[in-house]
């Protein structure tokens, strides 16, 4: 009986070419993806920020029948300015003739364009971008929402790709 020894093979260099060629082309579909989730995940702060003022809106609106005479301080928003680094602050607008109230994020664009800065004390925003909130009053006294790319009347939208989900349609 022969018992043949086969001697113990390794990878050619074409196999190991071709495997860090498929890891080349795999991490250059998966980083943007990565970087557009990261801004998205950031887009949290303001999304935040515009549920609690609709929450406080809607409670204003059901408990007092309407919208306060101007200004409209009467909501109880913060619409000072932030100090953060991502959300710069909230703005609202009434439009007594249709019955809309529009409550704006404005997101300091570094936030997509990189080179934000570190702490929130350098958060002075020069460029923003916006989102915003569109409540309608209904006749039962309830209110519809909807998120709109841009802010409210005016402003300049985020783009499209960085904003929630329900705001892309």
């Amino acid at each position: 009986m022969t018992i043949q020894k086969k001697a113990q093979q390794g990878f050619t260099l074409i196999e190991l070419m071709i495997v860090i060629a498929i890891v080349g082309i795999l991490a250059a579909i998966a980083l943007p993806a990565y970087q557009d989730y990261i801004v998205r995940s950031k887009m949290s702060e303001p999304l935040a920020a515009l549920a609690e003022a609709k929450t406080t809106v809607a409670e204003y609106v059901a408990a007092n029948g309407g919208f306060p005479a101007s200004p409209y301080s009467a909501f109880g928003i913060n619409t000072s300015n932030r100090n953060s680094a991502i959300l710069d602050e909230l703005a609202l607008e009434v439009d007594t003739g249709t019955g809309t109230v529009y409550i704006t994020a404005e997101v300091d664009t570094c936030v997509w364009e990189g080179s934000c800065p570190t702490t929130a004390l350098d958060a002075e925003a020069t460029t923003v971008g916006t989102f915003s909130l569109s409540g309608g009053t209904n006749a039962d006294g309830t209110m519809t929402w909807t998120c709109i790319p841009g802010g409210g009347t005016t402003g300049t939208a985020i783009p499209t790709k960085y904003l929630p989900a329900n705001c892309r349609g």
